[in-house]
């Protein structure tokens, strides 16, 4: 696994997150890595109006892993979203380089969100919306205590700025995981 350090992002890694995201979920790029979506969606993953607002609310932020680089946002490995959301923390738009995946970098990211969430905000659970055919991708929030809770909310299909479907069965289900407090 490289070596990286933790930082929140600011309004100007935008266009490195959006380039990130895209790469890690859409089209042909995307097929290096196992968690794309290039069979399901195509178009945007991330809108970067979106991002700035969450960069900027209080109780929400984005994750960057980076290792050092000569020049700022070369070294970006990976991101999420993390937030407080109806009392419990969100996981979100979480991307690893497509290089890099299962090398170790996300499960490093999940576990800083984790911590965050945790520690620094004390809240009970983390929650996340996955799309519910993303078996492996499922199956890999469940060996890290994820449980499916059986919740499930529509894609939007109809708002581009969350991708454009190629297909008609799209809907996401809520995944939790309850934190032990901090000591």
């Amino acid at each position: 696994m490289p070596s990286f350090r933790f930082r929140h992002a600011v309004e100007a890694d935008i266009p490195l997150l959006v380039g990130l995201v895209t790469c890690a979920y859409r089209g042909d790029a995307s097929r290096r890595g196992w968690t794309t979506e290039a069979d399901m969606l195509d178009g945007q993953r991330i809108d970067p109006e979106a991002l700035a607002a969450d960069i900027a609310r209080p109780r929400s932020m984005v994750v960057l892993a980076e290792r050092d680089a000569p020049f700022p946002g070369q070294g970006l490995l990976a991101c999420a979203h993390v937030a407080e959301e109806d009392g419990a923390g969100y996981f979100g738009m979480f991307a690893v380089s497509p290089g890099l995946q299962g090398a170790g970098v996300g499960k490093a990211v999940l576990a800083e969100a984790e911590r965050i969430v945790r520690e620094e905000w004390r809240l009970p659970a983390m929650r996340m919306n996955v799309i519910d055919i993303r078996d492996s991708l499922i199956a890999f929030y469940q060996r890290r205590g994820y449980v499916r809770t059986g919740i499930h909310k529509p894609f939007p299909y109809g708002d581009e700025r969350f991708g454009i479907p190629l297909r008609d069965d799209l809907r996401f289900e809520v995944l939790e995981k309850r934190l032990e407090p901090a000591a």
